[in-house]
């Protein structure tokens, strides 16, 4: 199973809930910190690192001597990465994809194509929990390639936490395609009432079940609760606004650490989701054999 977890803003708990799902499943959990811009999962899992593998993409260079300005490159580019303008062909690698479509399609073979080197993928273990994470380099404006990157690392045989990006761009999409649930974590206020509607109606987009984290639940409103409802989103818990929690989280220890008690809370969100998505594998079977 693969259970993403995503929030329409950034500092909603997002991190503190994807890592304590993966703490209470201990040796039966993968946790993929794909937050690569900003990778903080080791913080609260202290994991020991074991491997380190650079991650890039594939970009153009031009030989000037058998380039004839054509044009060609730069009319299969999407992304402007490659442009002829008068009488030289200019390339852009920080917007390039690695499609490869210019070389493929340059009439005179003039174009090949070099590895430029985004970021690194590390892994090792966080106690009895598999941990991998991206780090994108400083600079770069593409993290969607390291995305991928982290995720050919999961584990069938576990059960894959995703901490994604917050919002929902690109980023986002890339991380949670694929997964099985989404738990989108949210606090009862106007801001997050508002980037939570953008962030569902994405992930509806994809048709993925999802369910809500209510983070410090007894501060704010009840909007995000009647839209939850009207939504027909489950609330699969509510976190209460602690200090014990934030002093704990200031000195990197995880959620359940802080508070013991919640232990039961993420074994209830687990229950939860494996519920819907047994539910959802049985619908799915059953409508592939009909």
């Amino acid at each position: 199973m693969i259970v993403g977890v995503a929030s329409g803003k950034g500092g909603t708990g997002k991190t503190s809930v994807a890592t304590s799902l993966a703490a209470v499943l201990g040796p039966r959990a993968q946790l993929l910190d794909c937050d690569v811009e900003e990778p903080n999962c080791h913080i609260l899992m202290r994991p020991s690192i074991e491997k380190s593998l650079p991650v890039g993409v594939r970009v153009p260079v031009v030989d000037k001597e058998r380039c004839t300005v054509c044009g060609r490159c730069g009319e299969v580019c999407s992304f402007s990465a490659i442009v002829a303008i008068g009488d030289v062909v200019l390339t852009f690698p920080e917007l390039c994809h690695g499609c490869g479509g210019c070389a493929l399609l340059c009439p005179e073979k003039a174009i090949t194509e070099t590895l430029r080197e985004l970021g690194v993928v590390e892994t090792g273990t966080a106690g009895p929990v598999d941990f991998v994470h991206g780090r994108l380099r400083i600079g770069e404006a593409m993290s969607p390639p390291l995305i991928r990157a982290v995720k050919e690392k999961i584990n069938p045989e576990k059960v894959a936490i995703i901490d994604a990006p917050p919002g929902a761009s690109c980023p986002v999409i890339t991380a949670v395609s694929g997964a099985d649930f989404v738990v989108m974590v949210t606090e009862p206020t106007p801001f997050g009432l508002h980037d939570l509607r953008i962030a569902v109606d994405a992930i509806a987009r994809l048709g993925i079940p999802l369910g809500v984290v209510l983070n410090r639940s007894d501060i704010g409103d009840s909007e995000v609760k009647a839209f939850c409802a009207s939504r027909g989103i489950p609330v699969l818990a509510e976190i209460p606004h602690s200090r014990q929690i934030m002093e704990g989280y200031s000195y990197g220890r995880l959620l359940i650490e802080s508070e013991p008690l919640h232990r039961a809370t993420f074994l209830r969100i687990l229950a939860q989701i494996q519920r819907v998505t047994a539910d959802a594998g049985w619908r799915r079977a059953s409508c592939a054999n009909l």
